[in-house]
């Protein structure tokens, strides 16, 4: 980890949401010698963290918790007057839900920022985490200004987050930038003491741009998702291999290789949520924002080519078994929201197929959601007796796979891997019929 030298100051910080960015945000601050308070008004959940059981889960997370925990450095409330009252700094990391319109869902913020006004006796940094639309920060400020009892200095700042699910704690620690959206030379300086430690390029900006910095970052993301994945459709056309192309395309540093591995789209909690708030934020304000209305199209249909895919090899899909390997919408989480793959079992359910499937971590919260599938122990129990292979998630345990054991089980030799994680060649020495995205499978 990257830190300043000579760095002392303990800082008391609340985080108020402990879902995926709270707990992570609050750990982290908590390893840097902060005193932290997660505060959530779950029960069960903060029930669940005192005793040392995280909700949810992230490579490290429980560690680094359980960890802080012991060193009394991070503690977990229902209580946001408690925390207020400890805390210089107040963080929200509250769900921001789509609405149902594309816009945002606030009401968590709303009712948190007028939960703190009623607590507030001294002067407080009230400082947005959640992902949420531009001028969001104002409705705060006025939302506090609104309950206050009392007359108490506050300041409102925005300070967006660039985890990403499966890397967050690495994330945290070694950030490309932080961002800083402030309006009071007092806010920028409490904000820069508790980033301190991180020797990394600090942004300071105002509010607006803060908020916007986020919104586009994620936009500009799922653009480029949705670019390759339509470059895949191209050299599904003319034979071209989309893995090559990308390969070509990220060593120019203008473009740079991330997000640029064509399959079945983007999902999880943010890349739809944002890019669906961005659109709204702009037609609001007049402007018809066409170019991320169609990334959101193209993301949209990638599902619809790969059950063409699906089709094409199988030619009759009631009735068929399916095997299924990744539910998360990524590796290395459990996190299943807006998951590629469970709109896609439901897709093939709706066409007659019966559905096996495995993943290492997301299976639970696949079981709430899904019905009529069965679960599996293993990969090689999805296998077993399934008409072919689907690949939706890339975990590394699906690349370390004995594939010959596996041509075995299966009914016949198919594989249907929408995040190309084989090689065509090595698949068709095994005598596989290997279907991927973008890559010539012959």
């Amino acid at each position: 980890m990257s830190l300043n030298p000579g760095y002392s100051k303990i800082m008391k910080v609340a985080i108020v949401g402990s879902g995926y960015v709270g707990l992570v945000t609050g750990a982290c601050l908590a390893k840097l010698g902060n005193k932290v308070i997660c505060v959530d008004n779950d029960l069960k959940k903060i029930s669940e963290l005192r005793k040392g059981e995280v909700p949810i889960y992230e490579p490290g997370l429980q560690e680094l918790i359980r960890d802080n925990v012991k060193e009394k450095r991070l503690s977990f409330s229902t209580s946001i007057k408690d925390a207020v009252r400890a805390s210089e700094i107040i963080f929200i990391a509250v769900g921001t839900p789509d609405s149902g319109s594309g816009e945002a869902d606030l009401t968590g913020i709303e009712h948190v920022a007028a939960d703190i006004a009623v607590n507030l006796k001294e002067y407080r940094l009230i400082v947005e985490k959640s992902t949420v639309p531009v001028e969001t920060g104002e409705w705060v400020k006025r939302t506090v200004a609104t309950y206050i009892k009392n007359k108490v200095a506050f300041d409102v700042a925005s300070n967006p987050e660039f985890l990403r699910e499966g890397s967050a704690i690495n994330d945290f620690m070694h950030p490309d930038r932080i961002v800083i959206g402030v309006e009071s030379k007092r806010a920028k300086e409490l904000l820069l003491q508790l980033y301190k430690p991180l020797d990394v390029p600090k942004v300071v900006t105002n509010i607006r741009s803060a908020e916007l910095i986020k919104h586009a970052s994620n936009a500009f993301l799922a653009t480029k998702i949705s670019f390759i994945n339509a470059v895949s459709r191209v050299c599904d056309i003319v034979g071209a291999d989309v893995c090559e192309v990308a390969r070509g395309m990220g060593l120019d540093k203008r473009i740079g290789r991330a997000f640029l591995d064509a399959g079945l789209g983007y999902g999880g909690s943010c890349f739809p949520k944002d890019l669906e708030a961005f659109i709204s934020i702009a037609d609001r304000r007049g402007y018809d924002f066409r170019l991320l209305k169609e990334v959101k199209k193209i993301n949209d249909g990638q599902k619809n080519y790969i059950i063409h895919k699906i089709k094409s090899s199988l030619w009759i899909i009631k009735g068929k078994t399916i095997g299924v390997l990744g539910l998360a919408f990524k590796p290395n989480t459990d996190d299943i929201r807006s998951a590629p793959a469970i709109d896609l079992i439901r897709a093939l359910q709706g066409e007659g197929a019966k559905i096996k499937a495995y993943d290492p971590k997301a299976m639970k919260k696949a079981k709430a959601v899904l019905s009529k599938v069965e679960y599996c122990r293993d990969p090689y129990a999805v296998c077993k007796g399934s008409d072919c292979l689907f690949i939706a998630t890339e975990w590394d345990e699906f690349k370390k796979l004995d594939l010959l054991k596996i041509k075995k089980m299966l009914k016949r030799p198919l594989i249907i891997d929408s995040r190309n994680i084989y090689t065509s060649e090595e698949m068709r020495k095994l005598g596989f019929n290997y279907v991927s995205v973008g890559r010539r499978s012959e």
